[in-house]
């Protein structure tokens, strides 16, 4: 038998983030070989490294429950302790078919490999097909637990057998391991799906799959995303436009989506004619560009759209707002000459940090992505798209990382991503360049020369879907919002029943400025009123008893606690519009 590390490095001479992925695809191994010791029955399919540790798939003949998974992890454990070599070779595939003649998944694997040999690695008793990619011996797997099980449709189709997928994190040190389920444990108290039922934002039914129902606490902080993006559009020369929702399946065919994103959309029968819901705005941009004559005079022309879009995303990735099938971008398109092109670039780069600041999020790091397997355009197109990309990024004083691959299908993307508060990275903004509609379209427009030129084309997003980032937000702020984006910003808290009128006073005179105030009037103890306060994040709470109505003025509270002391109305009033206006994030 071949050593997979016959002609490697050793193990402890591997990088850092190579040993890493290999303590993670061997630890699914040893996952695998635990549940075959425990259930003899078991089906196992495919278990992949994954980012903070690994997984493994498996048909069992019952349901997992947590109490199973610290038996797992003992034989894991165990197995590790053993410090079994781990062996890897290539054998023919009618072998291979025979040692996993009673596993149905790994024969399916074999059956979809043109090689005339499959992978195939061994440690102690176990055996599993697998490309390879191990560490030398069990015992340099690291530290790890396992962590949950989840559902999973087989090779992700749902008309495939549903698995049980069991999760393990794995890192080199068990300090890093503690580290991490630290933040994990945090970021349990800040999912969006749960801070969403508390502060009665959204829910998500099954009677619309991937499609948020948003109360009016969520309305009011979408809607207060919107209209900040609409008064950028104002501000950085954008024309905001409404296109169609549903297009016959031709524009999907002239923009490429009906080739290259077809599996992707929502696509029906209307009479004889196919029809697609549309998945992004740009084709139809496009065919509004198209449908007019256009000079260089009136470039840079850019075009805005918070229409909603829809996505057939498979069911088993939904995932609360951050992966739905119906959304809504501040999606826009710019359409230039060649010489506008880093101007524009630079632009999105200025109202990009102006709205991540706005919204204390912090300096982006900026991936530059490639050009993936599945593409448009000749790699002349490509090599140019990435190159004025980097450049102008780096003419903007600004660093990137390479990315490839993982660009757009019709063309190289930059893209922006932070870290929130506990540490997770999230990519938000996106600024790519178009290689193939502009040419696909027909789109043109005549030059200081008299002659037609193609215009450039700049797909743009800085929040991105909007969905994905309030549901990536809530967990950034722990549902703390900034005040002027807080659905109930004050709540006005009368001290005894006779103070209720003056209460509802006091709201009408801070609405009455255009803020968002509510009255607490129910009958309740003062307390159980402010612990209910600070419970639904409002930033401000107004006490008010009958030395505050006498002088005109309430006891202001924030809802970390502080008391800000007794203020009269009227200093209240104007210290909530200068924080909303000025867009202060210290309210948090």
């Amino acid at each position: 038998m071949t050593s997979q590390h016959e002609h490697e490095a050793p193990f402890a001479q591997l990088p850092p983030e190579e040993r890493l992925f290999r303590m993670r695809h061997s630890a699914a191994h040893v996952l695998a070989e635990a549940v075959l010791e425990m259930f003899p029955e078991a089906k196992y399919a495919i278990g992949p490294p994954v980012e903070n540790g690994f997984y493994y798939d498996f048909d069992l003949p019952r349901p997992l429950t947590p109490e199973d998974l610290p038996l797992l992890e003992a034989r894991m454990k165990k197995s590790v302790a053993a410090n079994h070599a781990i062996r890897g070779e290539q054998i023919p595939k009618e072998r291979a078919r025979e040692v996993f003649k009673d596993q149905p998944y790994k024969l399916e694997l074999i059956d979809g490999i043109e090689d005339a040999t499959v992978g195939h690695f061994r440690h102690g008793e176990f055996q599993d097909l697998c490309r390879g990619g191990h560490t030398e011996s069990t015992g340099q797997i690291g530290a790890f637990t396992l962590t949950h099980v989840a559902g999973a449709y087989w090779r992700g189709d749902e008309k495939n057998a549903m698995l049980q997928r069991v999760y393990g994190a794995l890192f080199p040190t068990q300090q890093e391991l503690d580290d991490y389920l630290k933040m994990r444990e945090e970021a349990e108290k800040r999912d969006h799906r749960r801070l969403g039922r508390e502060l009665d934002l959204f829910h998500i039914d099954p009677v619309a799959p991937g499609s948020p129902f948003w109360h009016p606490k969520g309305t009011i902080l979408y809607n207060g995303l919107v209209d900040y993006m609409r008064e950028l559009y104002e501000e950085y020369g954008y024309k905001e436009v409404i296109t169609p929702l549903v297009f016959g399946v031709e524009l999907w065919k002239t923009s490429g989506h009906y080739q290259n994103f077809a599996e992707d959309m929502f696509l029906f029968e209307s009479g004889e004619e196919e029809m697609g819901i549309k998945p992004m705005n740009c084709p139809g941009h496009c065919h509004y560009f198209a449908t007019g004559h256009h000079s260089y005079r009136e470039l840079p022309l850019r075009l805005a759209e918070f229409s909603r879009l829809h996505r057939n995303e498979r069911s088993g990735v939904l995932h609360g707002l951050t992966r739905v099938r119906a959304f809504s971008q501040d999606d826009s398109h710019i359409y230039c000459t060649p010489e506008q092109f880093d101007g524009e670039i630079f632009s999105v780069f200025r109202m990009l940090e102006r709205v991540y600041s706005d919204l204390g999020l912090g300096e982006p790091t900026i991936r530059l992505a490639t050009r993936p397997a599945k593409s448009i355009g000749s790699d002349e197109d490509w090599e140019r798209g990435v190159r004025l990309l980097g450049e102008a990024v780096t003419g903007a004083g600004k660093q990137f990382v390479l990315a490839p691959g993982e660009g757009a299908f019709y063309g190289p993307k930059l893209e922006f991503h932070f870290k929130d508060a506990i540490g997770r990275a999230w990519q938000l903004g996106t600024v790519q360049v178009d290689l193939g509609m502009p040419q696909s379209f027909g789109l043109t427009y005549i030059g200081e020369d008299g002659q037609e030129h193609r215009p450039m084309m700049i797909h743009r997003a800085i929040l991105g879907s909007l969905e994905r980032f309030i549901g990536v937000y809530i967990e950034h702020t722990g549902g703390h919002f900034p005040l002027w984006l807080a659905p109930v910003q004050a709540v006005v808290i009368p001290i005894a029943d006779r103070h209720a009128e003056y209460a509802h006073k006091v709201r009408s005179i801070l609405r009455g400025r255009g803020l968002r105030v509510e009255v607490d009037d129910a009958s309740e103890r003062m307390n159980n009123k402010i612990r209910k306060a600070q419970t639904q994040r409002i930033p401000y709470m107004l006490i008010v008893g009958d030395r505050e109505a006498e002088a005109e003025a309430a006891a202001v509270r924030d809802r970390s606690g502080d008391d800000l002391g007794a203020l009269p109305i009227f200093q209240i009033g104007d210290r909530m519009v200068d924080e909303r206006d000025s867009r202060s994030i210290q309210a948090r």
